[in-house]
């Protein structure tokens, strides 16, 4: 009896071909679309927004149908809502920049996902991530490993998988490129999505962008306070520290002579903190909350390249055990805007060998 796994079926030309290939490879293949946004978000979010809305869906089904597949839609908004759009928003109100696709790989795709696939005998969870598993068989753990599309890699959103998600997820798309995808996609004749759009943006934040999500939202970080230098000059006034982000330089309001940045958010005196450009620059960072997928822990000093962000390429440094269980991180060159509440994400080659997410203390 074939392996059964469920498909992560988003409606864009991944996951749709992700489905084909297993269906090909004589995988028991069942399609499941999530239904994530709360009706009020259904109302606000553009009809035409690639990923996740009731056009995706649809297009799910369509491929489903296509395909010969079960498929099945699942509302998990209250999940989402807690675990994605609520961290979201504490995030910013906490003077922290947050990456709600990590959350979302974790805790949803493959979290909720994988406790209902199992619900349905599945073994295999599967998604249309661009990316590897490498089972380690010297230190016997599952990790994440780069894709072959290096412009599409998505390595450093899974980081945050446990050993238990590793070992039962399917990436068939990781030794593909995206031109290769597409191409499968015309040939199997999956119109629906072949030239479907890559999905650029937060799924669910509307046109207007971010500010403008959080402010109905936001239940602090919305108070007006002072914008200053790093010696404690007032320059003028924010309009609330969830509004800026490290880095930021655009609508700070204030004339000067060279470019100015916000350079970091104090929500206890509820300041914005801004200065030139070298403000900006970081030969080091802590991170908590790491997981780890290479190691079981972080015993010694390692050699790593760091992902701070996640299309910034890696860079060499030592990570180090610190206090509380934090990871000291040192690197080699100067980094510009370690931003508190980003991921930073340690490689060993081309492996994923744990991450944590940056604060604001050095």
């Amino acid at each position: 009896m074939a392996d059964r796994v469920v498909v992560a079926m988003s409606g864009g030309v991944d996951s749709s071909v992700a489905a084909a290939l297993l269906k090909q490879q004589g995988y028991d293949v069942v399609g499941i679309s999530l239904k994530l946004w709360p009706k009020e978000l259904c109302d606000e979010v553009p009809k035409e927004k690639v990923c996740c809305s009731a056009r995706d869906i649809e297009d799910a089904r369509l491929v489903a149908d296509r395909l010969g597949i079960p498929f099945y839609v699942l509302d998990a908004s209250d999940r989402f809502q807690h675990e994605v759009i609520d961290y979201f928003v504490s995030a910013y109100a906490e003077g922290e920049t947050p990456n709600p696709c990590v959350a979302c790989n974790r805790a949803i795709k493959c979290g909720y996902l994988w406790e209902r696939a199992q619900a349905l005998g599945a073994r295999w969870l599967a998604t249309g991530h661009y990316a590897n598993i490498l089972w380690g068989e010297t230190r016997r753990r599952c990790a994440v490993r780069e894709a072959a599309d290096a412009q599409k890699d998505q390595s450093y959103v899974l980081f945050q998988l446990t050993q238990e998600q590793l070992a039962h997820l399917l990436l068939p798309l990781g030794a593909m490129t995206k031109p290769a995808v597409r191409a499968v996609a015309q040939e199997l004749g999956l119109t629906e999505v072949a030239a479907k759009p890559d999905s650029q943006e937060i799924c669910f934040v509307p046109a207007g962008g971010y500010r403008e999500f959080l402010r109905p939202r936001a239940t602090r970080g919305l108070a007006p306070g002072p914008i200053e230098t790093a010696d404690g000059r007032v320059l003028g006034e924010h309009q609330g520290i969830a509004l800026y982000t490290v880095g930021q330089r655009k609508g700070l309001g204030i004339a000067a002579p060279q470019p100015l940045y916000v350079t970091a958010l104090d929500p206890a005196r509820n300041a914005v903190i801004i200065g030139g450009v070298e403000a900006l620059r970081r030969t080091t960072c802590r991170c908590r909350d790491a997981r780890w997928m290479g190691i079981e822990t972080l015993s010694e000093p390692r050699r790593v390249g760091v992902k701070i962000r996640y299309h910034h390429p890696k860079s060499p440094a030592w990570i180090r055990p610190s206090q509380e269980g934090m990871v000291a991180v040192e690197f080699d060159e100067p980094q510009l805007a370690v931003t508190p509440g980003q991921a930073a994400v340690f490689y060993e080659g081309d492996a994923v060998l744990g991450g944590g997410w940056i604060t604001a203390d050095a």
